[in-house]
């Protein structure tokens, strides 16, 4: 690490109340000076979404002990773009989201406001760390992840992460389970299997709610973040984005789209 005080935005998708942000909050001002900038309200499952159809509203909520924070009307990717630029002093060094209310093992990284927001600090190559606990309750107590996290800011800080690379970090019901160790694997495979509650407003219109439940694909496999999981491990899975399928451009390149 150098000897430059790190710059730290620190985000998350449970809105800017939330205790998990908090613990957070308090974590990266261990490491260096903190800037907030987080949604206004609960913004879970938006993913990478970004506001288009309506203004983005900030607001400088209060200053802290040496950090500014500011709330924000959109989701958390909105959080970061609007940090980067036009809100921070200076590019940040480091992008702390979480600590997110509910795990995003698997699958669900791809529906995370949480890891939206640091899959966007990745590609701006701003290193980036999504926590999130294996915890719904919003006054659940998350302190005991706080030495684990301390670990992982310090060794990313002191090494770097290679570019448009962000690390996925899920820790078990710490109100429940003392944490064993870390360990560091890939995602399972899983998809989730909706289920839809149906039922009628008090104007007696019919609306439905999303539901659902994981199917792990890779159900038993120990190289997993799940697996680990449920073994009380916190995990570390490495994510870098692209879309691309490159062992079948040459043999899709043989198709007849011309003709």
């Amino acid at each position: 690490m150098s000897d430059k005080i790190p710059y730290i935005l620190v985000t998350n998708d449970d809105g800017i109340t939330a205790k998990g942000l908090r613990i957070l909050i308090e974590t990266a001002k261990k490491f260096g000076d903190v800037i907030v900038v987080a949604p206004d309200s609960h913004q879970s499952a938006k993913s990478h979404s970004i506001t288009q159809a309506s203004p983005i509203r900030f607001d400088k909520v209060e200053e802290f002990n040496g950090h500014l924070e500011y709330s924000c009307s959109g989701t958390p990717v909105d959080c970061v773009k609007l940090a980067l630029h036009e809100i921070s002093e200076r590019k940040p060094d480091l992008i702390l989201s979480g600590i997110n209310h509910g795990a995003n093992t698997s699958v669900s990284v791809l529906y995370s406001g949480t890891m939206g927001a640091a899959i966007e600090g990745s590609l701006h190559d701003i290193k980036s760390i999504g926590f999130s606990v294996d915890n719904h309750f919003s006054d659940a107590d998350f302190s005991d992840a706080v030495p684990w996290m301390e670990k992982i800011i310090s060794e990313v800080l002191d090494k770097g992460l290679p570019a448009g690379v962000s690390l996925n970090v899920n820790f078990p019901d710490v109100t429940k389970v003392k944490i064993k160790g870390i360990k560091t694997l890939r995602g399972a495979k899983g998809v989730w299997g909706e289920r839809f509650v149906k039922a009628n407003d008090p104007h007696m219109r019919n609306f439905v709610w999303i539901t659902g439940d994981l199917y792990n694909k890779d159900e038993g496999k120990e190289d997993t973040d799940i697996y680990q999981l449920k073994q009380e491990f916190a995990t570390v899975v490495p994510i870098k984005v692209d879309f691309n399928y490159y062992d079948f451009i040459s043999e899709l390149s043989e198709w007849d789209f011309n003709e």
